[in-house]
């Protein structure tokens, strides 16, 4: 009877053992709601203020890194202009390049200037006189003494030399028909560049022709191009109130009456 009771006991103490222990098996394991850990709160719930990204508005970079380059049109390709802000975002940089003009280079200049314009308001010497491809012409007829003649009413028509034609003379040889004594040379020379009446280009026939000086000269007509003697008119028909000037090339001399000789 007494094994019995001992029997007994033992079991009873086994099976609250086994009991506590099932118990806190059960309270050490996690329950289904608590499995994620509680969130901290955030600095705004706890009345922290939020935080902001101050913009950079200031013309000056903080770091190579971040910079603007912006370069402006130039007038010329030896002048460029670098203006450098600040960029948002550290560590890029963004590059603009507008088009460099360059003046644009003006179309070569082909004028030889001998262009004269015609002006019926003014007479034949103040339209020569002008135009400075024409200054060694108007020289000469003051020289030879002509103002007068081709200043006053009239209807000539004058072959008028350039510059360059008066250049294309031996050296020395306009410097000795400006001379006073050689004064009524230089008359005779350039009145034989002078018809009495007034011929437009339309109307030269070829053949010779008496000009104010007395001798004739000897105009062509080909491929419609007007050659006095050995001048080609590089410009014709340019009207004044006193006649018409034609812009020849070569100075032309009356028959045995050369140029004196230069000194």
């Amino acid at each position: 009877m007494n094994n019995m009771t001992q029997v007994t006991k033992k079991f009873l103490i086994l099976l609250a053992t086994v009991s506590s222990v099932a118990a806190l098996g059960a309270c050490s394991q996690p329950s289904a709601t608590n499995t994620t850990p509680e969130q901290p709160a955030t600095e705004q719930a706890t009345g922290t203020p939020e935080a902001t990204t101050p913009t950079t508005t200031t013309a000056t970079s903080p770091s190579p890194a971040s910079e603007t380059t912006a370069t402006t049109a130039s007038p010329t390709p030896a002048s460029e202009t670098t203006a450098t802000t600040a960029s948002p975002t550290p560590g890029s940089e963004t590059t603009a390049t507008t088009a460099t003009t360059t003046p644009a280079v003006a179309s070569e200049n082909t004028d030889t200037g001998v262009t004269l314009a015609s002006n019926e308001s003014e007479t034949v010497l103040e339209i020569a006189s002008s135009n400075p491809s024409f200054s060694t012409f108007t020289k000469a007829v003051e020289a030879a003494g002509l103002t007068e003649t081709l200043s006053g009413a009239g209807n000539y028509t004058v072959f008028a030399p350039t510059d360059e034609a008066f250049a294309a003379l031996p050296a020395g040889t306009l410097e000795e028909l400006m001379k006073p004594e050689n004064k009524e040379k230089l008359a005779k020379i350039l009145q034989y560049h002078v018809l009495p009446t007034k011929v437009a280009s339309a109307e030269i026939q070829p053949g010779e022709v008496a000009t104010v000086e007395g001798d004739p000269v000897n105009l062509e007509v080909a491929e419609g191009k007007v050659k006095v003697n050995d001048a080609e008119v590089v410009q014709p028909d340019i009207n004044a109130s006193n006649g018409v000037i034609h812009v020849i090339n070569v100075v032309i001399l009356p028959p045995e009456t050369p140029a004196p000789n230069a000194q």
